[in-house]
C-alpha cells in the first residue's frame, strides 16, 4: 500500500491510487481537460478567428478581422506593431520579436510554420516560404487547392495536402505521395484535408475515408471502426509525446496512442466549426473557431483535489433552504454560477441522500470533519421530511416521508396543479387526482410536496444505516436516526406494505404489498423492483432498531409471498440499453443494503445472483457507482444452485471503466449540449432496444464500436437516472448541476479500499 497527500490551504486530500485486492497501482495523478471559451467580452473582435500562433515563449496570438491579438492576463489586447499597414501586405509575428512584413494575400492565409529562421505561409492558392522578410512562392501547381502544409525540422521537406492529393516536395519539384493500404484501397490519392509530423515525426495525413500515419512498420489507417469519431477535418496538428489533435467542421479530436478523444459543442469550444489547432510546449491546445478561441488543458490533479472542486460548488451554490438540499440550481444568467438560484425538484429527498451517503462513505474513509458535518446537515435534511408531514391540516399517517419542501413565501405550488393531474391521468390510469399535492407545514413556514414515490424511500434507505454506522457518534444521535427508520418502516407495516398519503390511499408509486405486486397485473412489471426495496426497508429497519419485528415480516414476504423470487427479476428490459434507468440507481441502492445489512443467507443467495445478472445489463455502461455497489458486495463471492458453484465478481475491466469515467467528469458541470448521432465510431441501437416496453421513443440511442456508452465527457445528466444511451443531449449552460454523481462513487470507492486513502 502506498501513501501520499496534498495540502490545499489546510486540507489534506487523497490521492487515487489503488491497493489491495488484484489491482495494479494506478498513477496518483491524471490529466484533467479543462476548457476555456474567450470572446467578445475578453477582448477579441466579433467574428471568426482566422490564424492562431504561438510566440517562442508560448504567448498565445490570434488573428481576427485583419490584426492580431495576444492574451495578456487574461485579455486579448490588438498589437498594434503587428497590423497589415497595406492591402497585400502580411506582417507575421517574429521569432525575436521583430515583426516580419510580407506581400501575400494576407486575408488568405491559414497556417504558419516556423523552423529556424524560416517561415511558411500557407493560402488556398499557394505555399510561400519567407526568408529576411520576403515571401517566395514555392512552385505549387495553382490548379490545385492547398488544404493544410507540413515541414520538417530541418525545414528541407515539405508536405502538401491539396485537393489532388498528398505532395511531397523533393528539390525544387513536387511529387505526389502513392500510399495504399493491405486491402488495396488507395489512400490519399485526392482531396487530403490535412497533414501534419507528429512530435516524433511520424507522418499523419487526414481524409474523408479517414487518417493515416507512416511508423517504421509501414503506413497504419483509422477510419470509424478503429475509433476515429468524425472526418471532415480541416487540419492535424502535432501535441506533446506523439499526441496528435485533428480540427474538424464539428469539433475537436485528440489521439493519444490508440485512445480517440472527441470534443464538440460549448462545454469544450467556443464554436464547433474549428478552424485550425496549435499545441503548445505545455499541451494546451489553442483552438482558432468560426465563434471566438478556445483552449483546452490538460492539468495534473487528484480525484481528492476534483472532489474538493464539486464540494465547494455544492456548498457555495447548489443547497438549497437552511437544511441544506441537494439537487441542482437554475442559473439567472446563462454560464453564471453566481446567479444560481436553486429551487425545489421532483426528488430532492432521493438526491439529498445520494448526496449525503457519499459523505459517510468519505468520513468512514477519511474521518475527516467535514465529510461528517455535510452528513449530519443530509440527516438533519432528510428527517425534516419525515416531520414536517405531521401536525398540519391536511396531515398523513405518522411515518409519511414528503419528496421535498419549499417556502411558503414562493408561490403557491397547488395553483393550477390539479389541472395538470388531470391531464396526467389520461396517460396514466393510476396516477393520483387530488389536492392539495402541496400541504403546509403546521407553523406555516413551508409547503411539502406529497405524493412520495418509492425512488424517495430507496434514497432514505441506503442513506440512512450509512449514517447509523458510520457517522452517528453518540446513544442520542443513534436514536434519532432510529426513531426515523423505525417511523417509516411501521408506516409501511401498518398500512398492508404500502405508503399512504393524507388523502387515506397510497401514492402513485407507493404499493409494497403483495395484494399488489402479486396478484394485480397493473403492478406485475414493477413486482421485481419493489419487492427488492421493501426487502431492504426491513432489512435496514432490523439493522438499525435491532428489533426482530422486521426480520419476521421479511420472512413472511419470502416465504409467504415469494419475494425472493420476484427480486430474481427486478425489471423488464432487453438487454444493454433497455430498460429505465431511474429503476437501475434504485435497484443498485437496495441491492448494495440489502447484501450489506441482511441476517437472511437464503435470500442473500437470490439477490446476489440477481444482482449479478442486473449488472452484466449495466456493465457498458462504466458507471462508477454501479460498478463500486456490485463490487463492494459480489467481488470475491459466489452462488451455489442446482448447476454447481459459479462467481458473481465482476468481469475484468470494471475498474478501469470507472476510473475512467471518474476521471472523464468535466469540472464544468453547467448543462451544455453535447451531440454524438453523427459520429463514425457510434453504432446506434435497433429499435428492439427502446427504452423499455412502455417507452415507445426513437431518439438516436446507440454506442460506441466496443458496445460501451459514449464517454462521460461527451454527455450531460444531472443524476445517474439520465439514459446514458442516449447520443444527443439538450442545453444551454442555464442550469448547474451538482458534482454528487462524482462524490458518491469516488467516497463508496475509497472507503471499499478500491481506491487509494491515507
Amino acid at each position: 500500500m502506498r501513501f501520499s497527500s496534498l495540502l490545499i490551504g489546510a486540507a489534506l486530500l487523497w490521492v487515487d491510487g489503488l491497493f489491495g485486492g488484484d489491482f495494479a497501482a494506478a498513477p496518483q495523478r491524471f490529466k484533467q481537460e479543462i476548457a476555456v471559451r474567450f470572446g467578445v467580452p475578453e477582448g477579441l473582435p466579433e467574428g471568426g478567428v482566422q490564424l492562431v500562433d504561438l510566440s517562442a515563449d508560448g504567448i498565445p496570438r490570434a488573428f481576427v478581422a485583419g490584426s492580431w491579438y495576444e492574451l495578456k492576463e487574461g485579455r486579448w489586447k490588438d498589437v498594434e506593431a503587428l497590423r497589415p499597414r497595406g492591402v497585400s501586405e502580411f506582417v507575421v509575428p517574429g521569432e525575436t520579436g521583430k515583426p516580419l512584413t510580407v506581400e501575400v494575400p494576407w486575408s488568405k492565409v491559414k497556417q504558419i510554420v516556423r523552423r529556424g529562421n524560416r517561415v511558411w505561409l500557407a493560402t488556398e492558392e499557394d505555399p510561400f516560404v519567407v526568408m529576411d522578410g520576403k515571401a517566395a512562392t514555392m512552385g505549387w501547381p495553382s490548379q490545385f487547392r492547398v488544404n493544410q502544409i507540413a515541414v520538417d525540422a530541418t525545414g528541407e521537406r515539405v508536405w502538401v495536402a491539396s485537393s489532388a492529393g498528398l505532395y511531397r516536395r523533393s528539390g525544387k519539384a513536387w511529387q505526389k505521395e502513392g500510399i495504399q493500404d493491405g486491402l488495396g484501397r488507395a489512400w490519399a490519392f485526392s482531396d487530403v484535408l490535412g497533414v501534419a509530423l507528429d512530435s516524433i515525426g511520424q507522418l499523419w495525413f487526414a481524409t474523408k475515408a479517414g487518417v493515416g500515419v507512416k511508423r517504421s512498420g509501414g503506413w497504419k489507417f483509422y477510419e470509424g471502426k478503429d475509433g476515429l469519431p468524425y472526418n471532415d477535418f480541416t487540419g492535424i496538428s502535432a501535441g506533446v509525446d506523439g499526441e496528435v489533435w485533428f480540427s474538424t467542421h464539428l469539433g475537436a479530436i485528440r489521439l493519444q496512442g490508440e485512445e480517440w478523444h472527441y470534443r464538440q459543442g460549448p462545454r469544450w469550444l467556443p464554436h464547433d466549426d474549428v478552424r485550425q489547432i496549435v499545441v503548445g510546449a505545455d499541451g494546451r491546445a489553442w483552438c482558432a473557431t468560426a465563434g471566438g478561441m478556445g483552449v483546452i488543458e490538460r492539468r495534473p490533479m487528484l480525484l481528492a483535489e476534483k472532489a474538493e472542486h464539486y464540494e465547494v460548488e455544492i456548498e457555495k451554490y447548489i443547497k438549497r433552504t437552511p437544511f441544506g438540499f441537494v439537487a441542482e440550481a437554475p442559473l439567472k444568467r446563462v454560464a453564471d454560477k453566481s446567479s444560481a438560484d436553486p429551487s425545489d425538484s421532483d426528488n430532492d429527498g432521493l438526491w439529498t441522500a445520494m448526496y449525503g451517503a457519499g459523505e459517510c462513505f468519505a468520513y468512514g474513509a477519511t474521518r475527516d470533519r467535514k465529510s461528517l458535518e455535510r452528513a449530519k446537515q443530509a440527516f438533519e435534511a432528510l428527517r425534516f421530511l419525515q416531520k414536517v408531514t405531521q401536525g398540519g391540516n391536511p396531515q398523513p399517517p405518522k411515518g409519511y416521508i414528503a419528496r421535498t419542501i419549499r417556502p411558503t413565501e414562493w408561490a403557491d405550488p397547488n395553483v393550477g396543479r390539479i389541472e395538470r393531474d388531470r391531464e396526467e391521468r389520461k396517460g396514466d390510469h393510476l396516477w393520483k387526482v387530488y389536492e392539495p399535492r402541496w400541504p403546509k407545514s403546521a407553523d406555516g413556514k413551508w409547503y411539502w410536496k406529497g405524493d412520495t414515490s418509492s425512488d424517495e424511500l430507496d434514497g432514505h434507505y441506503f442513506f440512512y444505516p450509512l449514517y447509523f454506522d458510520l457517522c452517528a457518534e453518540d446513544t442520542a444521535e443513534k436514536e434519532r436516526v432510529r426513531d426515523v427508520v423505525r417511523g417509516a418502516t411501521d408506516h409501511l407495516i401498518d398500512h398492508g406494505f404500502n405508503l399512504v398519503d393524507h388523502d387515506g390511499t397510497p401514492t402513485r408509486w407507493g404499493f409494497f404489498g403483495p395484494e399488489s405486486l402479486n396478484l394485480n397485473p397493473f403492478w406485475w412489471p414493477e413486482r421485481g423492483l419493489n419487492s427488492l426495496s421493501i426487502l431492504t426497508y426491513l432489512t435496514v429497519a432490523e439493522h438499525v432498531t435491532g428489533d426482530v419485528k422486521y426480520g419476521d415480516r421479511i420472512r413472511e414476504l419470502v416465504e409467504k409471498h415469494g419475494y425472493a423470487q420476484n427480486l430474481m427479476f427486478p425489471k423488464v428490459q432487453f438487454g444493454p440499453g433497455s430498460g429505465n434507468q431511474s429503476d437501475d440507481e434504485m435497484a443498485f441502492m437496495c441491492f448494495y443494503s440489502f447484501l450489506r445489512y441482511s441476517k437472511n443467507e437464503m435470500a442473500k443467495q437470490l439477490v446476489r445472483n440477481s444482482f449479478f445478472a442486473y449488472w452484466v445489463n449495466e456493465a457498458p455502461e462504466m458507471n462508477p457507482f454501479f460498478n463500486f455497489a456490485h463490487a463492494a458486495q459480489n467481488e470475491g463471492q459466489t452462488i451455489k444452485n442446482v448447476w454447481g458453484v459459479f462467481s458473481v465478481s465482476p468481469w475484468k475491466g470494471w475498474f478501469e471503466d470507472s476510473m475512467a469515467t471518474l476521471r472523464g467528469f468535466p469540472l464544468d458541470r453547467l448543462n451544455w449540449p453535447h451531440k454524438n448521432s453523427h459520429r463514425l465510431d457510434v453504432q446506434v441501437l435497433g429499435r428492439q432496444k427502446s427504452k423499455d416496453l412502455y417507452d415507445g421513443r426513437r431518439e438516436a440511442r446507440g454506442h460506441r464500436n466496443d458496445g460501451k456508452v459514449v464517454p462521460v465527457e461527451n454527455r450531460h445528466f444531472n443524476h445517474w437516472n439520465t439514459d446514458p444511451w442516449d447520443l444527443d443531449y439538450g442545453g444551454n449552460g442555464g442550469e448547474l448541476a451538482s458534482g454528487t454523481v462524482f462524490l458518491l462513487p469516488y467516497y463508496m470507492g475509497l472507503y471499499h479500499g478500491y481506491i487509494e486513502k491515507p
